[in-house]
């Protein structure tokens, strides 16, 4: 008897049927981070994308990661489907032998294998491999050279020696644009490797939603198994199981890890095969690809799938160990792991919590703090966050305190009112990474507290806050306010967008009432403003007499970066200033670092950046 099967599911799946709607496609134009007026024009309107062309007769075949195995040679008639701008090419086969058992049965798992859909993509539509990003300079992106001839070995090494968290918000801000940046791949090196570890340093850095859309840039005929590996992590950090469905055939043929194995039966439970779900999971069971709580989840997330009818309960009681992808799944399905588990990761995933919409307010605003100082979020993000939570029921009482305490510092009718509930949310702050955190929290407010002579004594904590959210502009306003030599003064000495000149007599004031252990706060003073050039030769030698410090030493990595910044490499220097800035806080810094980030980086033109940077050093010690 002859079977024909004219019917194909396609593994195309929404989120909305898992819980709510989780954006799928590459990010185009991340959230800019800089405020308007800072650093460079504000972007201009995206255009409109050109319709896709319809598919060429014959079109080329080209492989991708969504078939599992060949499609088998037709003998009957085929026919074109048009589905989200991809030419799918479906045949009407006799039954091939393929799959029938050793009975000679119809073997149903082997037939829906054998059928399933092959994407071609036609040529005209291939990306390029030469340039890979999301960010053009159009929309604040790196210019195409900014790492030069630089080898791909070299710049792989660097990012791969940003070992622990870089301490400097501004540094982050900019190392995120240059990694998201549309560059051209550079030699020595696979361009799906290098957009691989381009984005698992932005998974690093609390970037989840930066790096699944860098990783969605390559075609995944061009996928590579690294990138198969961190384009899974990055669809989990982003809580988006079915973003993952089209690379599982793919991923499973380039690696052996048991997430692909478990990531067949959810994909097949997403697109509504749940008889194809519940055989590939027992498979996965008896191999013990997963086991406790992992597998668990996968069944959870199986069962909601379209028409899934499975109830999981997840108990995280007697679990002990965070991963990415417990945090993945059990976001997804709305059982999020608890805070001791997320204690235990790394504060990145702050950043990737405080981002995920599908989690409640109350979660997004524990970790909204952190992120925040990371870079992650901005001031405004941050704002809107709290502004939700205000009007939200299942907010916690104390979480709505903050927002309220925030509305006041924004609405309040007075200054002093205004004023008095900022120094209330700066004074809730226990560790430094928070008190940061909340400047950057009332920088708008902050904006909108006029100068006043009377306000001179406040003047270091507001102008701190503007410049945390990159507010230069509205910083500058009490430069005739502040007293020289006086905090104010300081920050607004390297932060001012004009070149203001800095005298002996100014920088050996604020050296007087520097308080900081082994007085490092002058040393950042002096290393920034000889960096920014906005004091001559010998004011610069004779303060650094003051504080016996060599800003003339030489290293490998000052030779490094300098080298960049004279044949003018943007991505490089940009590179390079974020291994000159890690550790665990600004202790840690080095004023000899911060005087040739700053300097090299006002040579290449990201003078904003620098600015900030060094405004950053002096509030944050």
């Amino acid at each position: 008897m002859r079977i024909r099967f004219k019917h194909i599911s396609l593994a195309a799946v929404s989120l909305g049927a898992l819980l709510v709607a989780i954006p799928v496609a590459g990010q185009d134009s991340p959230e800019s981070l800089l405020p308007p007026g800072f650093g460079d024009p504000a972007p201009a309107p995206a255009p409109t994308p050109a319709p896709s062309p319809a598919p060429s007769a014959s079109p080329t075949p080209a492989p991708g990661p969504v078939a599992a195995r060949p499609t088998p040679t037709p003998s009957g008639s085929s026919e074109s489907l048009i589905v989200g701008g991809e030419n799918i090419t479906t045949f009407d086969p006799d039954l091939p032998s393929l799959v029938l058992d050793q009975d000679g049965e119809v073997d149903l798992n082997a037939l829906d294998d054998a059928l399933q859909p092959q994407y071609y993509l036609p040529a005209s539509e291939r990306r390029s491999m030469a340039e890979i990003g999301v960010l053009t300079p159009k929309y604040n992106g790196l210019p195409k050279d900014a790492f030069g001839q630089e080898g791909g070995e070299y710049l792989t090494n660097l990012i791969r020696n940003l070992n622990g968290p870089i301490i400097s918000r501004w540094g982050s801000i900019l190392l995120r644009r240059t990694l998201l940046s549309r560059l051209t791949s550079p030699d020595n090196v696979n361009a799906a490797d290098w957009t691989a570890e381009r984005a698992w340093r932005l998974l690093l850095m609390g970037e989840a939603d930066a790096a699944r859309s860098l990783v969605l840039k390559v075609d995944g005929g061009n996928y590579t198994p690294r990138l198969y590996e961190v384009a899974m992590q990055a669809h989990l950090a982003t809580a988006d199981p079915a973003g993952i469905c089209p690379l599982v055939e793919g991923g499973a043929r380039a690696s052996d890890a048991p997430t692909w194995i478990m990531f067949r039966p959810i994909c097949a439970s997403l697109s509504g095969e749940q008889s194809r779900a519940t055989s590939l999971l027992r498979q996965a069971r008896r191999d013990k690809a997963a086991t406790g709580i992992d597998y668990l989840l996968a069944e959870k997330t199986i069962g909601a799938g379209f028409e899934g009818r499975r109830a999981v309960s997840i108990l995280w009681d007697d679990i002990e160990f965070f991963n990415n992808w417990r945090f993945g799944l059990g976001v997804a399905t709305g059982v999020e792991p608890p805070d001791r588990l997320y204690a235990k990761a790394g504060r990145h995933v702050q950043g990737w919590r405080a981002r995920a919409p599908m989690l409640p307010l109350d979660s997004r605003m524990k970790a909204t703090d952190t992120a925040a100082a990371m870079g992650v979020v901005s001031s405004e993000a941050m704002v809107d966050i709290y502004a939700a939570a205000y009007d939200d029921p299942e907010v916690s009482d104390d979480k709505k305190a903050l927002a309220s305490v925030l509305r006041q510092a924004y609405a309040n009718d007075t200054v002093e009112a205004r004023l008095a509930a900022m120094r209330d949310l700066w004074g809730r702050s226990k560790n430094s990474l928070t008190q940061y955190s909340a400047k950057i929290l009332t920088a708008r407010a902050a904006a909108k507290i006029p100068p006043r002579e009377v306000l001179a004594d406040q003047s270091a904590d507001l102008i701190a806050s503007m410049l945390a959210a990159g507010l230069d502009q509205s910083a500058i306003r009490w430069a005739d306010i502040v007293a020289q030599g006086s905090d104010g003064w300081a920050l607004l000495a390297v932060a001012s967008p004009t070149n203001i000149p800095v005298s002996y007599d100014a920088m050996d004031g604020f050296g007087d009432n520097d308080a900081s252990e082994e007085q490092l706060r002058s040393k950042f003073l002096l290393a920034a403003v000889a960096g920014l050039g906005r004091a001559d030769a010998k004011a610069i030698d004779d303060f650094a007499d003051d504080l016996e410090i060599d800003l003339n030493r030489s290293t490998r990595w000052t030779k490094a970066i300098q080298s960049a910044a004279r044949r003018g490499q943007q991505g490089t220097v940009a590179l390079l200033a974020a291994v000159g800035m890690q550790g665990r806080n600004w202790d840690a810094m080095s004023p000899l670092h911060l005087f040739h980030i700053t300097q090299s980086l006002k040579r290449v033109g990201l003078e904003s950046e620098a600015r900030m940077i060094a405004a950053e050093a002096l509030s944050r010690t």
